[in-house]
């Protein structure tokens, strides 16, 4: 019998499209390399690296308990969010 593949919980991440296109033009540019095959494993890494840099600042560098697919608020950031929002690092 087949070994069914690997499903991997499915985030969408909302850009604007200036920050879509500065995600594909850091591809683009640096991605392969920095050992990234794809726009996702860039994504995926640039994501985790930040997870770990909040473990350390919030949780003494150990990673939380996971948080299973549908607990959390689904949708796009509310405009008020959005004016709230430090993106600036």
């Amino acid at each position: 019998m087949a070994k069914k593949p690997e499903r991997f919980p499915a985030f969408t991440p909302y850009y604007t499209e200036e920050q879509a296109g500065q995600v594909r033009a850091a591809f683009k540019a640096a991605g392969l390399q920095e050992g990234d095959a794809s726009v996702s494993d860039f994504i995926v890494r640039a994501t985790m690296r930040e997870v770990k840099r909040l473990q350390r600042k919030y949780n003494g560098g150990k990673p939380w308990p996971a948080v299973k697919a549908g607990e959390l608020r689904r949708g796009q950031r509310t405009m008020d969010e959005m004016q709230h929002r430090n993106e600036g690092t």
